[in-house]
């Protein structure tokens, strides 16, 4: 059996004008504050993964099925329900302090690997930017280059 293509690579589109392309003013912003903080946080460029993820970093997976890839190490897409942030890789030995934040964060939803916000007029910037650097450095320590 051939192996799946994974869909979501790296792309050479301009992270810039993706953002400059948002439906609205507001999305826009919000986009460009997380492309800042982002930058803040793990010291990368962006790149675009697919046509819809602002990435940071890259980090290569393997799972026990043997499929395996490569995709970044955070990031975000600005879907239509909400933004959804890519920064949940590796809390488990930082589950208390997550936790905590999480509690203060605001307005949000998670999923497995995403945390969800409707816009971030929602959430405290600050505990958000706390929750990226404890993903960073999991999953740094997870996924050492």
């Amino acid at each position: 059996m051939a192996k799946a293509e994974l869909k979501t690579k790296a792309t050479a589109q301009s992270v810039a004008d993706f953002i400059a392309a948002q439906d609205s003013a507001q999305r826009r912003e919000d986009c460009a504050v997380l492309d800042a903080l982002l930058r803040r946080v793990t010291g990368q460029e962006p790149t675009m993964w697919g046509p819809s993820i602002v990435g940071y970093g890259s980090y290569h997976y393997r799972y026990d099925s043997g499929r395996e890839g490569t995709m970044c190490r955070a990031g975000f897409s600005p879907r239509k329900a909400a933004l959804t942030l890519y920064l949940m890789g590796n809390l488990a030995d930082r589950q208390a302090e997550a936790d905590a934040l999480f509690a203060r964060l605001g307005k949000h939803s998670t999923g497995k690997g995403c945390l969800y916000v409707k816009k971030l007029a929602d959430v405290d910037l600050a505990v958000l930017e706390r929750l990226a650097e404890i993903s960073w450095e999991g999953m740094n320590a997870k996924y050492p280059d």
